[in-house]
């Protein structure tokens, strides 16, 4: 399924709202986790079906949570600082064309440091990868 204008979108927005505060690599980081769902090989993923299905999946990005303050932003009701959405737009365009590779080493979650304790699913999760605030596993069960 080639990605849309809405998956470019909803992916830059995504990106904006998970992790502007981490930078362009950051960002990249959290796009490559989105793709590894999208590509999971999986025939009606669970995750979802094409980059806006997996990023608006319920409770798995958590900007796109009603209660999330990213949510007003993300939604429209407010608007992007232009600079920071065209940071988050060139880091899901490269991702979105294959032109970045996989800095995540295949990693499908990710969680931040930030958060007041680490989420249970990381005890039997691999970790692949580790930038800025957050921590990327793979083989999530």
């Amino acid at each position: 399924m080639a990605p849309t204008e809405k998956d470019r979108d909803i992916l830059g927005r995504t990106l904006w709202g998970e992790a502007r505060g981490e930078g362009f690599a950051g960002q990249v980081a959290v796009a490559c986790v989105i793709r590894n769902r999208v590509n999971d090989g999986k025939d009606r993923s669970w995750w979802g079906e094409g980059y806006a299905d997996v990023c608006l999946k319920p409770y798995q990005f958590s900007c796109w949570n009603k209660n999330d303050p990213n949510y007003p932003y993300l939604s429209g009701a407010k608007e992007i600082p232009p600079t920071q959405f065209a940071q988050a737009q060139r880091a899901a365009d490269l991702v979105i064309s294959g032109a970045e590779a996989d800095i995540t080493n295949g990693a499908t979650h990710y969680y931040a440091t930030t958060m007041p304790k680490p989420p249970a699913w990381i005890k039997d999760a691999t970790q692949t990868f580790r930038l800025g605030n957050h921590i990327f596993f793979k083989d999530v069960p």
